[in-house]
């Protein structure tokens, strides 16, 4: 059989699920599509986000499940080999704009790191310190004793157990 011939059988089989044909030809493109993969993932950035091997495994899995809906009419290894590379550059492609999207942009905090700096330097002004401790003082002093003890407590971060004991104590020597 020649080599057209057995690459149509193949693409026949892989049509129909076979599952053994589907290994068949993981096994001779898989490395063309994960050279295709990682010559365009050129930004480190990237590669820190996605592994080669998790897109070839997307694309493979694009090619099989389209392939099972008869959206491709291949003739020949040179037609699927393009067709595979055309699908890993979109794979990657889509990738990126994922990736620069405004939420995941890691441009913005990964250059210099100021975008922590400034959300570090955030701080309240003196006058808005100021009037949260008056409203603070002015809640605890409508507080009873029992209520200001757990609270104190609480804000010390002890658990329920240790201010039971606390409390018992106290009462003990109050």
């Amino acid at each position: 059989m020649s080599d057209a011939a057995s690459f149509l059988v193949l693409i026949e089989r892989v049509k129909a699920g076979e599952s053994k044909a589907a290994e068949e030809l993981l096994r001779q493109y898989e490395s063309t599509v994960r050279r295709a993969i990682r010559v365009r993932m050129v930004n480190p950035a990237l590669r820190r986000t996605v592994d080669s091997m998790d897109l070839c495994q997307s694309v493979m899995g694009s090619f099989f499940v389209r392939t099972a809906l008869g959206q491709y009419d291949l003739g020949s290894p040179e037609q699927l080999i393009g067709l595979l590379v055309q699908l890993a550059r979109n794979k990657v492609a889509d990738h990126v704009r994922h990736e620069h999207a405004k939420v995941r942009d890691r441009r913005r905090t990964d250059a210099d790191g100021a975008a922590i700096d400034l959300v570090a330097a955030r701080q309240d002004s003196p006058s808005q310190l100021v009037a949260g401790a008056e409203m603070l003082d002015q809640f605890r002093a409508r507080l009873s004793q029992e209520e200001r003890y757990l609270a104190e407590q609480r804000s010390e971060g002890r658990r329920s157990e240790e201010r039971r004991v606390g409390k018992e104590c106290r009462s003990r020597w109050s």
